[in-house]
């Protein structure tokens, strides 16, 4: 089979995609899962049979990956026969696994406020104290404008986070505190040093969301730092940062 064919129906596919709105990222793992399974047939999807759906399924299964990864690349090639080839019969086909819930890893007041205690910057107290107070994901922390923030009435608006969505999340006054000490602290930097380095604008962030997720996520979590005695292995999940009531 030709890369011409490959080309035309990956082009058909991207079109359907962009007609529906979806998101970059979605179109890009939708395209890989897709590249997976054509390089998994060694031919065009077009040509694929049921025998060769439950062959792919069984394949990821014995992979080894993740039930998130094995699901979302069942969602992609799924997209491919039910919206671009109309192959409903083999969208039928693939199924997805239930990924087993677990319950969050929740700190104590004490562990968080040695947490916030061990960071070298008050940029990445400020972060965690986001994340944490406001229950906030770490990319929704990282593109956080100096415009979303009302402090008038203790609400932080995100704009179109996961699933395209906004929405108001509470603003503890204790963050509100240190979000102004770190503004105060910027602002005085900007005014006074590295007049030969043009500063940059407050509407975008600093560094790369990829760099400030992985600062974030390897605060260190040795057992000399103090906290929770369960999670000196590993640096702490970002995702289980989040008090219980956010």
């Amino acid at each position: 089979m030709s890369t011409d064919t490959i080309s035309l129906l990956r082009q058909r596919m991207i079109d359907d995609m962009t007609g529906r709105h979806l998101g970059p990222h979605t179109q890009r793992d939708y395209i890989r899962s897709c590249k997976r399974f054509a390089a998994f047939l060694a031919r065009s999807p077009e040509m694929a049979t049921a025998d060769d759906v439950r062959r792919f399924q069984l394949h990821l299964a014995e992979s080894g990956i993740s039930i998130g990864n094995r699901n979302g690349i069942v969602t992609g090639v799924k997209f491919l026969f039910r919206v671009t080839l109309r192959r409903h019969d083999l969208a039928a086909e693939f199924y997805s696994v239930r990924d087993p819930r677990k319950i969050a890893l929740v700190m104590s007041p004490d562990e968080i406020e040695r947490l916030l205690a061990a960071t070298k910057t008050l940029r990445l107290q400020a972060m965690l104290s986001l994340a944490y107070g406001c229950g906030l994901r770490i990319s929704e922390v990282v593109r956080l404008k100096a415009g979303d923030i009302d402090s008038a009435q203790n609400i932080i608006r995100i704009v179109q986070s996961k699933g395209r969505k906004d929405r108001n999340v509470m603003l503890p006054p204790e963050v509100l505190a240190i979000l102004r000490q770190w503004w105060g602290q910027a602002s005085d930097k900007i005014r006074c040093g590295c007049a030969e380095r043009r500063a940059p604008a407050v509407s975008k962030p600093a560094v790369s969301q990829s760099r400030q997720a992985s600062t974030l996520a390897a605060v260190p979590a040795d057992g000399q730092s103090g906290w929770h005695p369960q999670a000196h292995h590993l640096p702490l999940p970002p995702p289980q940062l989040c008090h219980p009531s956010a």
